[in-house]
């Protein structure tokens, strides 16, 4: 046979376990300093920048 299972106290773990995984995703995006976030913003310009570059255009001029 399979374990006993309180469902109410499982729906409160697994909603416990949801809020704990957001709470580490908003302190990643989040609790970082400007001078980090700046710096990112940056690499990802300088990455976009390189794509676009390398970018084959058509004859008349569309990609």
């Amino acid at each position: 046979m399979g374990e006993v299972v309180n469902l109410r106290l499982f729906r409160k773990r697994t909603a416990r376990a949801e809020k704990d995984r957001v709470a580490a995703e908003n302190r990643a995006l989040h609790g970082r300093s400007k001078s980090d976030r700046k710096a990112d913003e940056a690499e990802r310009q300088r990455g976009a920048a390189l794509l676009d570059g390398h970018r084959r255009d058509g004859p008349d001029g569309t990609p």
